[in-house]
């Protein structure tokens, strides 16, 4: 579903009470029963007014009754927890307005915003019931006792994942966007103006630029990281120029083009068990799409991970695996994510009917990466 911000200045304080109510009960029930709501909800003019609400949110979507269901209740809606998102970064003043849609991804939307000052932001969406809703309701073994709310707990933890990679990156002055902040199932990032990988047809160097990627992997694999989805559409190449003046006084311009890495909810620690399938599939997704794209073919075999493993930690560079998790995502949470996303991709290997790139609400979207 698409971010819909119409509604958003017309909720009032009762509104958003009810809403945060529904939110915090869907922790434990799929459908959250009306009287449950009135006795989290902490509205002015009691049980009314709290019917009030709920026929207010209901009507724009953010939550929804369900039919045939066995008591009188309500659903949480991907639109719901967009407001309640909205709403924090709002309220800390991190972003004022909202512009277009830049991107669309299997698993998220990438959206344009802007604070208070009109500086430009980007807002990260995670979405992990978009294709994998169905699927979700029916193998909730990986939630373990998480059995209602899957695609909230695991959008949120895409999420969560997300900033604190790209944290620790950032600390480490990896070419990533700046992370600002993180609100359930989002990311606010700074915007970085550049070019999807993908969309580019040339390069002046091939070479250099191909260079700088595997030095990218080997760089990530130094401090215990693997990015598991190194490919076109999660490098960004943004161009920075430069002007150098000559004895004569001339002019010199250059232009150097620098990639940045982006969308980490897949990334494992160099330790995983499945390490060396994922080093080398970020590798040969970069030959191979340098090769087909710009004609380009390495001369030198490699790299290889049981070299690349041998380097984790030399020069006392920090372990950024241990880093994330330090932050708060927990290897539990790493391992439910994961779970979900590994059984996502094999039923789509196997061409699962199941996943198909639906919206909860019907619509389509099936288009990977960023848009220009």
């Amino acid at each position: 579903m698409k971010l819909d911000t119409r509604a958003l200045r017309y909720l009032a304080s009762e509104d958003w009470n009810v809403l945060t109510a529904v939110e915090r009960a869907s922790k434990d029930h799929e459908i959250v029963p009306t009287q449950l709501i009135e006795r989290f909800s902490r509205v002015k003019g009691g049980v009314s007014g709290v019917h009030k609400s709920i026929s207010a949110l209901a009507k724009v979507g953010l939550i929804a009754r369900v039919k045939e269901a066995k008591y009188d209740g309500y659903r949480l809606t991907y639109g719901g927890l967009d407001y309640l998102a909205m709403h924090a970064y709002s309220t800390r003043k991190e972003i004022y307005s909202v512009g277009s849609r830049i991107g669309v991804g299997k698993e998220s939307d990438i959206m344009m915003v802007a604070d208070h000052k009109g500086v430009q932001k980007v807002l990260k969406i995670h979405r992990l019931g978009r294709i994998s809703f169905r699927s979700v309701k029916t193998n909730r073994d990986y939630l373990r006792n998480r059995q209602s709310g899957s695609w909230m707990y695991l959008s949120r933890l895409a999420a969560m994942k997300e900033f604190a990679f790209m944290k620790a990156l950032r600390e480490e002055d990896f070419p990533v966007p700046e992370p600002i902040a993180q609100s359930r199932h989002t990311v606010l990032m700074s915007f970085v103006d550049a070019f999807l990988l993908r969309t580019i047809n040339s390069v002046p160097d091939p070479a250099s630029l191909y260079s700088d990627l595997i030095d990218l992997i080997l760089r990530l694999a130094k401090h215990g990281l693997i990015h598991g989805d190194f490919n076109e559409f999660n490098i960004l190449i943004k161009e920075e120029r430069s002007v150098t003046t000559s004895d004569s006084g001339e002019e010199d311009e250059s232009i150097a083009l620098v990639p940045i890495v982006i969308d980490f909810p897949q990334m494992i620690s160099m330790d995983h068990q499945n390490a060396e399938m994922y080093f080398d599939r970020d590798v040969n997704c970069i030959k191979r799409f340098f090769e087909r794209k710009f004609g380009f073919v390495g001369t030198q075999p490699g790299p290889f991970f049981k070299d690349a493993k041998k380097t984790v930690g030399r020069d006392n560079v920090r372990r950024l695996d241990a880093a994330a998790e330090a932050s708060g995502f927990t290897k539990k949470m790493a391992r439910d994510l994961e779970k979900a996303i590994r059984e996502q991709e094999a039923a789509k290997e196997k061409g699962d009917e199941q996943y198909s790139d639906e919206d909860e609400d019907g619509s389509e979207e099936g288009e990977e990466g960023w848009r220009e």
